[in-house]
């Protein structure tokens, strides 16, 4: 169940990985977007970083942990079974979520490839704002739209939409229906494993350079 999960959340990570193309009257908000993704760009076309894989996916994971809001899309996710876990289950259950995106956007990113990212819209509403983007390539465009949220004045993203298809909502789905069908214990083993099969293709990947 968890594998039909990541590729979605893969292709995500690899489409942000773009050129900046148009943008529109920016606001800070997206301007704040488009530093970290011109930020992931530096890490991945440097020459000496690709000498050294593990450097930078620490770097990478750095840059977009800045970005990304783990402790909402955790909360979101899980949704119910989020009010039903203890402090301790949470932290857990956070610090994996966190480990599995991290490492299936270092597993894709080696395949970065030249494309253009067009900074179309952006809609604030109180505490939670909409950036809408468009992945221009050689074959077509893709909508992706980040969905970010105000916490303590720092807009951070907690859901991103890929042609309609919202990250969040498709892991709440699967969680929901793994904890049902088997248990809350189930889900968190699933991402444990899921997690340590890419650390170990990771690992080869590094060996193989």
């Amino acid at each position: 169940m968890i594998r039909k999960i990541l590729p979605g959340c893969a292709i995500l990570f690899f489409l942000v990985l773009s050129l900046t193309g148009e943008v529109f009257a920016e606001s800070g908000i997206t301007s704040d977007l488009k530093e970290t993704i011109d930020k992931v760009l530096v890490i991945v076309s440097d020459p000496e970083l690709k000498k050294n894989p593990t450097l930078r996916r620490e770097q990478l994971r750095d840059t977009i942990g800045v970005r990304f809001n783990y402790s909402q899309m955790v909360r979101r996710s899980l949704a119910k079974n989020y009010k039903e876990r203890t402090d301790k289950e949470r932290a857990e259950f956070t610090g994996l979520f966190k480990k599995l995106l991290e490492n299936s956007y270092a597993s894709k990113i080696e395949n970065y490839q030249d494309e253009t990212i067009n900074y179309v819209d952006e809609k604030v509403k109180g505490n939670y704002a909409l950036v809408k983007t468009q992945i221009v390539r050689k074959d077509g465009t893709i909508d992706v739209d980040y969905k970010l949220i105000n916490e303590n004045g720092k807009w951070t993203v907690y859901d991103f939409v890929i042609e309609e298809v919202s990250l969040i909502r498709n892991y709440r789905s699967q969680f929901s229906k793994i904890i049902k069908t088997e248990s809350y214990g189930a889900l968190v083993s699933k991402l444990a494993k899921k997690i340590k099969d890419l650390e170990t293709n990771q690992k080869k990947d590094s060996e193989n350079l």
